[in-house]
């Protein structure tokens, strides 16, 4: 069975005449809007965009014949054009809201074994002779588009309890790779599998929580590490990060001390976001201590996802310390150690700091003692 890939858009999108943000234009006292802007936020988080796909750029790109600097073995280098994608303007760009794009490793929480279960994300890949055609293709004529998959043969096997990602489009009943040559998926988090075990030590099955890392409710600037019920937690997409996922760019923790805590995508909202334009993105990335993250990703009110990264724009990442890092945070893990006995090191010792401020999210550190325990 073989087919071409093509990239398509189906459903029209609705049309926004305005958007929550021109409230600030309305007579309100500053700290009632200041409360409803909050209210407002807390309200989206309940329906952001799940990242089950690959999220586009907010402007439209182009192929340029230089080393990667997202990926050491790409050839090539995917740049913004200062041309704004039209999905942005279909979209209401401007009224979407602005969050901080994370670097970690995508997860999911949906159900397995008939209960509230983390998985991590795995994208099912070409073998290596259709990966090399597949690049060979894509060198040559600067797009995948035209490109034919036999996916039966081309693809590597997966566990059986893969799934596909939402929205994966199939034919005659194969999952039709992306525009990447994946095919976007994943697989339960188990508590025996080592290759999950940063995972797995951020969930507790059997207290049925998970830690996360969130903004503060109550204060703007703070964040707080707790103990969510997976339950809540259901269809939602997070970023676990810590010590040991992608070189640890926040600075958490220690090889002796590892720290990781998922976070919701969507829930670490940029507070004054650059308008969509190339060059104010530029300059706030460059100038702006809130600029310090590794890009933006926008939420739109039609449930369409749009980001840029830094790498889209020519400049580095990490580049000295980041703002997520270095921001205030207050754990708050209550229970008891009974209640995380299955969970062993990182819930326990959060347990321990229960109550504990530090000035920025990358000095969290456990006692020894607590570590000995």
């Amino acid at each position: 069975m073989q087919y071409k890939f093509s990239a398509s858009r189906s459903g029209a999108k609705p049309k926004h005449s305005d958007c929550h943000l021109s409230l600030a234009r309305q007579p309100l006292a500053t700290e009632t809007f200041k409360t409803y802007t909050r209210t407002y936020e807390h309200m989206m988080m309940r329906r952001l965009g799940s990242v089950q796909q690959k999220v586009p750029c907010v402007f439209l790109t182009e192929v340029k014949e230089e080393q990667s600097r997202k990926r050491e073995w790409q050839p090539f280098q995917v740049v913004a054009t200062e041309n704004v994608n039209p999905v942005a303007l279909e979209s209401n760009i401007a009224c979407a809201l602005a969050t901080e794009k994370l670097d970690g490793t995508c997860c999911y929480v949906t159900t397995y074994k008939g209960q509230p279960y983390l998985w991590a994300r795995l994208d099912r890949k070409p073998n290596k002779q259709a990966e090399k055609r597949f690049k060979k293709y894509q060198h040559a004529h600067k797009s995948c588009k035209g490109f034919t998959w036999n996916v039966p043969e081309d693809f590597k096997t997966v566990p059986e309890t893969w799934i596909p990602a939402h929205r994966v489009q199939y034919h005659n009943s194969h999952p039709v790779p992306d525009e990447h040559g994946h095919i976007p998926g994943w697989v339960p988090v188990e508590k025996d599998n080592k290759q999950y075990c940063w995972h797995a030590s951020v969930v507790d099955y059997d207290a049925a929580v998970a830690l996360v890392l969130r903004p503060s409710a109550e204060e703007e600037d703070m964040l707080e590490i707790v103990t969510v019920p997976l339950a809540e937690l259901m269809e939602q997409t997070l970023e676990l990060i810590g010590t040991n996922v992608n070189g640890n760019p926040y600075g958490l923790g220690s090889k002796k001390q590892p720290v990781h805590a998922l976070v919701s995508h969507g829930s670490v909202r940029i507070r004054k976001p650059p308008a969509v334009d190339f060059q104010q993105l530029c300059a706030w990335f460059q100038e702006s201590p809130e600029g310090q993250v590794e890009g933006i990703v926008w939420h739109c009110g039609d449930g369409t996802l749009l980001k840029v990264h830094r790498h889209h724009l020519g400049l580095s990442w990490p580049d000295g310390e980041t703002f997520l890092g270095t921001r205030p945070v207050l754990v708050q893990v209550d229970g008891t150690v009974d209640e995380y006995i299955s969970s062993k090191d990182l819930f326990t010792s959060f347990l321990a700091l229960n109550g504990r401020y530090f000035s920025r999210l990358q000095d969290i550190q456990f006692d020894a003692q607590i570590q000995s325990d």
